[in-house]
């Protein structure tokens, strides 16, 4: 399967096969070799190695091989996907339908919404309904996989909703702050 996407504002071709006991991932002719296995609705665990020879201008960027745990969930859009590694999230839109919002974030209309980018409790809420937010202002403090993650602001605006209580638990996905 070969698409064009659109990640994180940026089109890529991705193609995917089936390879061995894994999956052949090619990104804008860069192969990866991924083994996959589903940890719950919204997780996967990912191995990755890369199998493509790098050229003079890849030597210096970072790879994406080891070990990763990553969320997927449904956008709020058809076409689009909410992917997370860690705390980054990125919108990915299939067919190059409706641009996303960015890191962090999932909306459309206007929104801004921040959503939880893996299982995890709110450790500390740092605004409030009314407080005006700058691009990349920290908003909300995940703990998870024992690590705390500032989620933050994907662009200017105004909090219009806060849509948890810190100690809650919350699910990959879950809509969190309203940024308008």
């Amino acid at each position: 399967m070969q698409r064009e996407l659109e990640i994180g504002g940026r089109t890529r071709t991705v193609s995917v096969r089936r390879s061995g006991g894994g999956f052949a991932v090619t990104v804008d002719r860069r192969t990866w070799q991924v083994d996959a296995a589903r940890i719950d609705r919204h997780l996967l665990s990912l191995v990755v190695r890369d199998v493509s020879p790098k050229s003079d201008s890849e030597s210096g960027a970072p790879d994406p091989l080891g070990a990763h745990e990553i969320g997927i969930w449904p956008g709020r859009h058809a076409g689009q996907l909410t992917v997370a590694l860690g705390p980054q999230a990125v919108t990915v839109t299939m067919n190059g339908q409706r641009r996303g919002t960015g890191a962090l974030t999932r909306g459309g209309g206007g929104s801004k919404d921040v959503v939880a980018p893996m299982p995890g409790k709110i450790v500390r809420l740092l605004v409030k309904p009314g407080d005006v937010v700058h691009d990349r202002q920290p908003l909300v403090v995940v703990e998870a996989m024992k690590m705390e993650n500032a989620l933050r602001a994907g662009g200017d605006g105004t909090v219009a909703e806060v849509r948890v209580v810190e100690g809650a638990l919350v699910e990959a996905g879950a809509l969190l702050v309203v940024v308008r």
